[in-house]
């Protein structure tokens, strides 16, 4: 799908696909030619997100704690929040290059900490699943695990070139890596989880040049084997589902939809929401979308999500512009790993999709969740400044050798 952004048509040829060198070539003829605007314009809506989320945060503890608390958690939420910035500029100096050679490595240890989730005295049990290791701090290794994903797969796809699509050296490790990690998730228990990292992985794969036939049945198999298992063996599963088709009901979804449902225009106004002191539980986490709709109603959802069109758009801008082919299906695998994030967390808020404790990025409360959206959305900015930096050095090559061959006037 994007060999034509790493090197034209030709290279597009070179890797794979009957499928992917048509859309290739469409890449090829729409592709930016400036990744410098595109990554400016994705940097400042995060910037507009992590503003909107401190806002968010800092209401929600006005009404909920008390005065010593409250000034402690701004001072953490500013320090969280600038701690995201930090992240995203260092991740961008560093980009999806700067990782690659470390990549066996940072798989090999997201497995560890995967593991290391059931080890007694390190993995935290929080509400029956077991999802947190505490290692000084609290980290939900699933999340660090699905960038590193997606990056080794990348670097995998381009490493094999032409011989993506052998069974034995493309596919069948691409999968076998995948589903280890995609079963440790599953096994926390987390089925959502499980099932963003899938369509994450896949999608990478398919950019990346693996023929569609080979990443749709895979996928498909994976999806429904993975949704089996966690209906048989985890009841949860079993009564999200019923929620969702409304056959039970559960307090928390029905509050958080109506929240949005009769909002009106302009909310409650802000801190004016009184979902949180009836005991209304995760509000400014897994539901921070239900508190955007009941605060700031209509205009505030529609502002919210046209910030979230907007990361995509430009997400996808600079995706579209960037020219080495292992940054740029990077890029695409991290911008959809954020955007599908949302996505979820969305449509579970409102009554969309089953429920599924997921945060909304940037906006929720949450250090992992916070921290590793910005590594992803500085990796995506490190691959545009690669390129940024690749054109002006050939633009002023170019420049050069005009000024080397320019003909002489004689007097």
């Amino acid at each position: 799908m994007l060999a034509a952004v790493g090197g034209g048509r030709a290279a597009s040829t070179a890797v794979r696909g009957e499928g992917q060198l048509d859309f290739g070539g469409f890449l090829d003829r729409m592709g930016e030619r400036d990744v410098t605007g595109p990554a400016r314009g994705l940097f400042g809506v995060v910037l507009a997100l992590l503003g909107a989320g401190f806002l968010l945060q800092v209401g929600h503890a006005a009404t909920v704690m008390g005065t010593a608390e409250f000034h402690a958690h701004v001072v953490a939420e500013l320090v969280m929040r600038a701690l995201a910035i930090v992240v995203i500029l260092v991740a961008a100096r560093i980009g999806p290059s700067g990782l690659r050679p470390f990549l066996p490595l940072l798989v090999t240890l997201s497995l560890v900490a995967l593991f290391c989730v059931f080890v007694p005295g390190i993995g935290v049990n929080l509400n029956g699943a077991r999802r947190w290791i505490h290692v000084g701090i609290s980290v939900q290794p699933s999340e660090v695990a699905r960038v590193v994903l997606i990056l080794w797969l990348a670097h995998y796809c381009v490493a094999l070139g032409p011989r993506i699509d052998t069974v034995r050296r493309g596919l069948a490790r691409m999968m076998g890596v995948t589903m280890t990690i995609a079963g440790l998730v599953l096994v926390q228990p987390d089925l959502g989880g499980t099932l963003v990292l899938l369509i994450c992985a896949c999608a990478t794969m398919w950019t990346g040049g693996v023929a569609t036939s080979r990443v749709a049945l895979p996928f498909f198999g994976l999806s429904v084997g993975a949704f089996a298992l966690a209906v048989t063996g985890q009841g949860y599963v079993s009564g999200r589902l019923a929620m969702w088709l409304d056959r039970t009901q559960n307090a928390q979804v029905n509050e958080a939809v109506g929240a949005l449902a009769t909002s009106g225009p302009f909310g409650a106004g802000y801190t004016g929401g009184v979902l949180r002191n009836l005991g209304f539980s995760y509000q400014n986490s897994d539901f921070a979308f239900s508190f955007v709709g009941e605060e700031l109603g209509w205009a505030g959802v529609v502002g919210l999500i046209a910030l979230l069109v907007a990361f995509l758009w430009y997400g996808a801008r600079v995706v579209l512009a960037v020219r080495d082919r292992f940054d740029a299906v990077c890029a695409f695998g991290l911008t959809l790993s954020v955007a599908f994030q949302a996505v979820v967390h969305v449509g579970v808020v409102s009554g969309l999709m089953p429920p599924k404790g997921m945060t909304l990025p940037f906006l929720s409360s949450g250090g992992t969740s916070l921290l590793v959206s910005s590594l992803t959305v500085g990796l995506v900015l490190g691959a545009a400044r690669r390129t940024a930096r690749r054109q002006a050095d050939d633009l002023g090559s170019a420049d050069a050798s005009t000024t080397v061959h320019a003909p002489t006037t004689s007097a």
